[in-house]
């Protein structure tokens, strides 16, 4: 019988697994959250590289008296990676819920990349 961590880990596979046939060349969004913090990265998967990311547990992320664990920290959070990664000439990629159910902090981030320019 597999442990919790190893179905997770399993489901994340079979998620990227579909997404690299669907992506065509497109750099990947991959979102990892805990009950602390998310994070998203920007991942070119043909380098093997990241463009660009952001994280609750930045400085200046922290500086601003907000914590990671909720709603508003995954809209600031995706807003962060939409601005950054129109910086470094994103403009589509495809989204990456990294195993997670799509619903809470993961489809915030998701629509607030949306509204900062993000096409996915």
């Amino acid at each position: 019988m597999l442990s919790s961590r190893e179905k997770q880990i399993r489901r994340a596979q079979r998620v990227r697994t579909r997404l690299r046939k669907i992506a065509n060349g497109k750099p990947r969004l991959s979102v990892s959250r805990s009950s602390k913090n998310i994070s998203v990265q920007l991942i070119d998967d043909a380098e093997g590289k990241t463009i660009v990311s952001a994280s609750t547990l930045e400085a200046e992320f922290k500086k601003a008296g907000n914590t990671g664990a909720s709603k508003d920290a995954a809209v600031v959070i995706g807003k962060l990676i939409a601005e950054r990664a129109t910086k470094a000439g994103v403009s589509e990629c495809v989204f990456d819920r990294g195993g997670f159910i799509f619903h809470g902090r993961v489809k915030a981030l998701a629509d607030a990349a949306r509204e900062g320019g993000l096409k996915f």
